[in-house]
C-alpha cells in the first residue's frame, strides 16, 4: 500500500492499481522496455558508466570516464527499470548494476565512483559542484523504487549512504556542516525514505536543507536558489530543473507536516510561473545561458531551452500540488506538459532524445542516441515508467481520475475495492467512457480540463448536461455495467500569446484538445506562411492521433527581396502569395522524420 501523507487531499494509487491498455500509450511503454532501456544501459557501457562502478569496485583497472556526476543516471535507468517492470531485456543488466553499486559501496556508506582511491581525499570537498548528494539522492530513489517492486538488495545500502549524511551536515551548533548542495535533489530522496521507514531524521534533515537555502550557503546565486530563503521567494529564477526540484522536495514536506506558510510559498511561485513562463507546450526555461529561466513573458521559440529534464520535474511538482489541493489546474498543467514538452523529449522509436525542445528550429535541432551530460533520456524514462501513477487517485469514497487513456483500474476505496474499466481514443477523439465492474455506493471525480471549456456528460441513458472545467463529482449506488460517458469537444483552434511575449506577436499557434501542433516543412519554409485563421482545419488520420490539414497563404522570401535586407514596407504587402494547405503535426511527433524547419507559432 502507498504511503499516506497525513496532509494530502488526494492519496496515491497502489503500484500497478491502473493498468493502461491504450492505443497511443501503450506502444510507447512497450518501446520502454524493449527498446530505450536496453539502449540507455548500452550507452552508459560505451561511455564507461558502468565501468567507473567495476573501477570503484576493484574490478577494472582504468580512469574515471566523465563528469563527477555521472553515476546519477545509472541510477536513473535503475529507477525506471524498476518501476517498468520486470523484463527479460535488461533483467542482467539491473543485476549487473546493483551487483556492482553494492561492491562500491564504502564502509561508511559513502557511494560515488568519481572520488574512490587517489581522489578519496577529495569527498564532500565541493558540495555546490560535484553533485554528490544530488548523485546520492538518485542512489536513494532507486533503492527504494526497487524495494517498491518487491527486490531489497539496495534498501541496506540506501539506509547507510542516507544515515551518513545526516551524520555529517546540518545546524553548526550540532557539529555538523551547515551547507546545502548545489543542485536539489537529496531533499526528495531523504522525504521518500522517511515514507518508507518512518524515520524522522530523514525529514529532519531534508528539512534542513530546504530552509538552509537563500544564506549564502552555497555561493548565494539565484542559479543554485541561494539567494534568499526559500519562504521568501517570489518567482522562479535560476536553474530551471533544480528550482523546480526544490519545489518538488518542499511541497513533499508540507504534505508530510502541514506547514501553511511553506504551501503558500509554492502556490505564490505556481502562480507567477505558470501565467507568465510557461511556454504553450508546458515547457520551462528560457534561457541557455545557465538552463534557467528568464524574466517574465521571455519565452524566445527557437533560443527555447525548455529542457527535457524540467518537464519532468514539473510533472512531479504539479503532481503533489494535485495531491495536497484536489486542484484541477495542476492536473492540467499535468496533461500539457506531459503530451507536448515532454514527450517530445523521445523518439516513437524510444532509442533518441532532445535535451532541449525549441519551439522552433532551421531543421538542424535533431536528436540524439545518448549526451556527455546525459540526465534527460534516463529521467524521461523513469517518467514513462511511472505514467500510470498519474492517471488516478483516491480520497474518502471518491476515485478521482485525472487523465484519461484505455485501461483497467482496481482501487480500494473507503472499505470496497473499485473496478472501472475505461475506454477512450484519447487524444484523437474527445469520447471517454467509464464502466463501472463492480457495484457499490461511491463516488467519481472525473476532470474537465480547462481546455475544453465545456464537456457533454451521461450516465447510461440519462440525457447529456454540460459541465464547466474541474472535476465534475458522480456519486451514486453504482451497478455493474452501469457507464459514464464524457464528450469532451476536440475541436482544433487557434491561441495567441499574451502581447508581451514579443517573439509571438503576429503570431498564432493551433491546439486540438491537450495537444499543440507545429509545421516541419522544407519547400515552403515555415516562415514563408501565412495561416488563413478563418479557413476550416481538417483532422488527417496518423493512427493514435490526427494531423491537421489548414490553409495558408505562401509568401517566398526571395521573390521581392533579392539581396535585399531592408525594403519599402509597400513592396513587402505586395509580395506574391499563394493559397496553399499545408499539414501541422503533433509537437510530440516532429523530428521524427528528414531534417525540416520547424515552427510551433505561426504568421497570421
Amino acid at each position: 500500500m502507498s504511503h499516506r501523507s497525513p496532509f494530502s487531499r488526494l492519496q496515491p494509487l497502489p503500484s500497478g492499481a491502473f493498468q493502461i491498455e491504450d492505443a497511443f500509450w501503450s506502444p510507447r511503454l512497450a518501446a520502454l522496455q524493449n527498446v530505450t532501456l536496453p539502449q540507455q544501459f548500452h550507452s552508459m557501457e560505451v561511455t564507461g558508466r558502468i565501468d567507473n562502478f567495476r573501477r570503484a569496485a576493484g574490478l577494472f583497472d582504468g580512469p574515471h570516464r566523465g563528469f563527477v556526476f555521472n553515476d546519477s543516471d545509472v541510477y536513473k535507468w535503475v529507477e525506471a527499470a524498476a518501476r517498468a517492470g520486470h523484463h527479460p531485456a535488461y533483467a542482467e543488466e539491473m543485476d549487473t548494476i546493483i551487483h556492482l553499486s553494492l561492491a562500491a559501496q564504502q564502509t561508511d556508506g559513502y557511494l560515488n565512483t568519481a572520488f574512490m582511491f587517489d581522489k578519496a581525499g577529495a569527498r564532500w570537498s565541493n558540495i555546490r559542484d560535484d553533485h554528490e548528494l544530488y548523485s546520492a539522492g538518485h542512489f536513494i530513489e532507486a533503492a527504494l523504487s526497487l524495494h517498491r517492486s518487491g527486490d531489497d538488495r539496495l534498501l541496506p545500502a540506501a539506509h547507510n549512504l542516507a544515515d551518513l549524511i545526516c551524520s555529517l551536515f546540518g545546524p553548526e551548533e550540532d557539529g555538523k556542516r551547515p551547507v546545502v548542495p548545489g543542485h536539489e535533489e537529496i531533499e526528495i530522496a531523504l522525504i521518500a525514505l522517511y515514507r518508507a521507514t518512518g524515520e524522522k531524521r530523514y525529514l529532519q534533515q531534508a528539512s534542513f536543507f530546504i530552509e538552509a537555502r537563500g544564506y549564502g550557503l552555497v555561493g548565494g546565486l539565484p542559479y543554485h536558489q541561494d539567494h534568499m530563503p526559500f519562504r521568501e521567494l517570489d518567482k522562479m529564477t535560476g536553474h530551471a530543473v533544480r528550482a523546480l526540484y526544490l519545489n518538488i522536495a518542499a511541497a513533499d514536506l508540507y504534505l508530510e507536516t502541514g506547514d501553511k506558510p511553506l504551501f503558500e510559498t509554492l502556490v505564490r511561485l505556481w502562480e507567477r510561473l505558470y501565467t507568465r513562463q510557461v511556454y504553450v507546450t508546458g515547457g520551462l526555461g528560457a534561457r541557455h545561458s545557465g538552463e534557467a529561466f528568464g524574466d517574465d513573458y521571455e519565452l524566445p521559440n527557437e533560443k527555447a531551452y525548455s529542457e527535457t529534464c524540467a518537464s519532468v520535474a514539473a510533472i512531479l511538482w504539479n503532481w503533489r500540488m494535485l495531491q495536497a489541493t484536489g486542484d484541477a489546474r495542476y492536473a492540467d498543467a499535468i496533461e500539457t506538459t506531459l503530451y507536448n514538452a515532454a514527450l517530445a523529449g523521445i523518439s516513437q522509436k524510444g532509442d533518441t532524445y532532445f535535451y532541449t525542445n525549441p519551439l522552433a528550429s532551421s531543421g538542424v535541432h535533431r536528436r540524439a542516441q545518448y549526451f556527455n551530460c546525459a540526465c534527460c533520456p534516463p529521467n524521461i524514462a523513469r517518467l514513462l515508467a511511472s505514467l500510470s501513477d498519474f492517471f488516478c487517485s483516491t480520497s474518502e469514497g471518491t476515485a478521482w481520475i485525472h487523465q484519461y487513456a484505455s485501461g483497467k483500474l482496481e482501487i480500494p476505496v473507503g472499505q470496497q475495492t473499485v473496478r472501472l474499466r475505461i475506454q477512450t481514443a484519447y487524444p484523437r477523439e474527445g469520447k471517454v467512457e467509464i464502466c463501472v465492474e463492480r457495484p457499490g455506493i461511491f463516488a467519481m471525480n472525473l476532470r474537465i480540463p480547462a481546455w475544453a471549456g465545456t464537456a457533454e456528460l451521461q450516465i447510461n441513458e440519462e440525457g447529456f448536461t454540460t459541465e464547466r472545467p474541474g472535476y465534475v463529482n458522480l456519486k451514486r449506488q453504482w451497478q455493474a455495467g452501469d457507464c459514464v460517458t464524457l464528450l469532451f469537444p476536440m475541436k482544433p483552434h487557434f491561441v495567441v500569446s499574451h502581447p508581451a511575449v514579443l517573439d509571438n506577436t503576429g503570431r498564432v499557434a493551433l491546439v486540438s484538445g491537450p495537444l499543440v501542433y507545429c509545421v516541419e516543412s522544407t519547400d515552403p519554409h515555415p516562415e514563408e506562411l501565412r495561416i488563413d485563421t478563418t479557413a476550416p482545419i481538417r483532422a488527417v488520420d496518423a493512427g493514435a492521433w490526427h494531423n491537421l490539414d489548414l490553409k495558408a497563404m505562401y509568401a517566398p522570401q526571395h521573390s521581392k527581396w533579392q539581396s535585399a535586407l531592408y525594403q519599402d514596407y509597400a513592396n513587402e504587402a505586395d509580395s506574391e502569395k499563394h493559397s496553399i494547405r499545408i499539414i501541422a503535426v503533433p509537437y510530440f511527433n516532429w523530428a521524427n522524420s528528414d531534417p525540416m524547419p520547424m515552427r510551433v507559432w505561426l504568421r497570421k
